[in-house]
């Protein structure tokens, strides 16, 4: 049985998902790189230091979290701290009133129905150990406070992701589960485009939120170890 702490995170393979598991894994995290192509996976976990390996999660497909918990379960018995990363669909230049409804499904399959059946697969092995920690990873334009328009399917999926944040908190309440969300802000990938901050920087958040001590805040909504308003 693995005695290091065991993390998984969700869209792993690239950006945000893979910095977070190299600085995971930078403090001694046994970690899972959750991807949909295996391939493409297992080359990005040779490229960290650490003990990294990548395990298939399709999060869009409906029975993968179960089967990936399945295997979890047997490996290791516990999970400490589950990253729902995997995200889709910065749809920047759409509108609500002229819905491209591919577009809102497929962000909605993955960027919350797919956090969803992550979360609930893998909830019993977060508290099997008493000290579990689920980040999900949202954004600013899922704050109603600030919410216009532009870019409808993913500012609504993330607003969605903050409200199922904020229920699977009271849901773990008493467990020793601590729920976040955590905006990394605006970060130089593949998904927000050059200009951004560092994807280091991006990632420290988000690593925050996976190391809060056990009295650490909980179904809150974080940038920078700051609260921002749902």
């Amino acid at each position: 049985m693995n005695t290091h702490k065991v993390a998984l995170v969700t869209g792993a393979n690239r950006g945000i998902g893979l910095e977070t598991g190299r600085q995971l894994a930078a403090l001694g995290f046994t970690v899972l790189l959750g991807v949909r192509d295996l391939a493409k996976g297992e080359a990005a976990a040779k490229g960290l230091d650490g003990d990294v390996e990548a395990i298939a999660l399709d999060v869009a497909a409906p029975d993968a979290a179960a089967s990936a918990a399945d295997d979890v379960q047997r490996r290791f018995g516990r999970l400490d701290v589950l990253i729902n990363n995997a995200a889709i669909h910065y749809d920047t230049g759409s509108r609500a009133l002229r819905p491209d409804w591919t577009v809102i499904i497929e962000a909605f399959e993955t960027n919350v129905f797919g956090a969803w059946r992550v979360a609930a697969a893998f909830a019993p092995l977060l508290g099997a150990g008493g000290h579990g920690r689920l980040v999900n990873v949202s954004s600013e334009g899922g704050s109603l406070a600030s919410m216009g328009a532009g870019a409808p399917a993913y500012s609504t999926s993330k607003a969605t992701l903050n409200a199922l944040t904020r229920v699977l908190a009271a849901e773990l309440r008493g467990s020793g589960v601590l729920v976040n969300a955590i905006c990394p802000g605006w970060v130089a990938t593949d998904m927000g485009g050059p200009g951004g901050r560092p994807v280091a920087q991006g990632a420290a958040g988000i690593v925050w939120a996976a190391t809060l001590p056990d009295d650490g805040p909980t179904g809150g909504f974080f940038r920078d170890g700051k609260r921002l308003p749902w």
